[in-house]
């Protein structure tokens, strides 16, 4: 309850007809916000749910030390979704029909946040998306906003930097490697639409079972095709076990650069455990430490996550997720504000017209809810030391290749002479 004073007092006094009624709309007006989702907790992708819901927590607490959204604490109503698809609807569905929060996230991934897209549009939910590719493309929601930097159309376009690297190398030949699930399935296929575009020819194309460990016949097979890159879409229990396994079967000499789309390697645990069997990969990532990529409260909010993170015991570095997460709650934070109440037709149509200012940079959406600019960087593993997380909190271990506005370096080839 907000403290008494002396005008709220007389307030009351000049009301007593309705005394009965006053406490029914202090009540209301200092109600919680309440935020619903499911996030990662256990279960495959985890690693990345818990950094981001603690990076989510840092935004809670500065948002409501500040004095909340509408003079009203905001508070989460969330659910550990297993990393597991299926269990998504039912959370969801308790969100929206038994704890009636007042605004939702979706889940983090794109294989988890699939199964709810539907009923988030047929509900007409204002969404800040965690982390999906791709999944309001065919649904074109207009309340819907994806905090990751993947620009328009992302289910065809998201990993277009890749090739446009590639393309700038000259390189004609590629390989795939990706798994039957539905973030890598639909990596690939746009991958290989945007190589014909570029007139690159396919001489691999090699899949395998969700979670598969074994990568020794896939690689082989890949080396004999002898492609001039690879492109790789892997999700993080594979993404450790290719990247083991290129060290134990080795690459083709003719391989000039690997990598794309292997999620889980950017993970503070995979960086440490993964070491120099990282280097010359050239992957996805969407921040990297480097001078190009010091926007304004980044520095800052690093210095206060790493604590809280080490204590909870959860991804130390906060680089590739955190950020992102943190910034979702600076969209919602700028578009309540704004329209000064939630009213989620109208933070949509806010959004969609303004440019909001966030850790990661200024953040303006295009129509279908995406950023109108792909910002994703796609940085080359150099220099890297076994067992030393603590390089990665300075720049050099990750050079920034693309975009060309954001680059500190240039493309260290082949991959055999970027991993010695």
């Amino acid at each position: 309850m907000r403290p008494i004073t002396r005008r709220t007092f007389t307030k009351g006094a000049v009301a007593a007809a309705s005394a009965l009624a006053a406490p029914a709309i202090i009540d209301a007006a200092e109600k919680p916000i309440r935020i619903g989702f499911s996030i990662a907790q256990t279960g495959g992708i985890a690693a990345g749910g818990k950094s981001g819901l603690t990076a989510l927590e840092l935004w809670r607490g500065d948002v409501n030390a500040a004095g909340g959204l509408l003079g009203r604490p905001v508070e989460f109503v969330v659910y550990d979704d297993q990393s597991q698809p299926n269990t998504v609807p039912a959370i969801y569905a308790k969100l929206l029909d038994i704890d009636k929060v007042d605004l939702l996230l979706s889940p983090y991934g794109t294989n988890l946040t699939a199964v709810v897209m539907p009923t988030i549009k047929q509900r007409n939910r204002f969404v800040i998306a965690q982390m999906e590719i791709g999944q309001n493309d065919n649904l074109k929601h207009d309340k819907f906003f994806e905090i990751a930097p993947w620009g328009p159309n992302p289910g065809s376009n998201w990993c277009r930097g890749y090739f446009d690297l590639a393309k700038r190398q000259g390189y004609k030949s590629f390989a795939i490697i990706s798994s039957d699930a539905e973030f890598s399935a639909n990596a690939a296929h746009a991958g290989e639409k945007i190589a014909a575009e570029y007139g690159m020819k396919l001489v691999s194309n090699q899949h395998y079972p969700p979670n598969s460990v074994d990568f020794s016949g896939i690689l082989r097979n890949v080396n004999a095709a002898a492609p001039d890159f690879v492109f790789v879409a892997s999700y993080p229990v594979e993404s450790a076990a290719m990247v083991h396994g290129i060290s134990e079967i080795g690459i083709a000499d003719s391989i000039q650069m690997f990598g794309g789309a292997i999620v889980g390697i950017q993970y503070a645990q995979q960086l440490e455990s993964l070491g120099s069997a990282l280097n010359g990969i050239t992957n996805y990532d969407t921040f990297v430490v480097a001078p190009s990529m010091n926007f304004p409260g980044i520095d800052k909010f690093l210095e206060r996550y790493r604590p809280l993170a080490e204590s909870k015991g959860v991804d130390p570095l906060g680089h590739f997720l955190p950020p992102f997460f943190y910034a979702g709650g600076q969209l919602i934070e700028a578009s309540v504000k704004a329209v000064g109440a939630l009213d989620e037709a109208k933070m949509a149509q806010w959004l969609h017209n303004n440019t909001v200012n966030t850790i990661v940079g200024p953040i303006k959406f295009g129509p279908d809810g995406n950023w109108a600019e792909n910002r994703l960087v796609y940085a080359q593993y150099r220099d890297v030391k076994d067992k030393d997380l603590e390089q990665f909190r300075h720049p050099g271990k990750q050079i920034i290749l693309q975009p060309e506005a954001l680059a500190t370096g240039k493309l260290v080839a082949p991959y055999k002479k970027a991993r010695a």
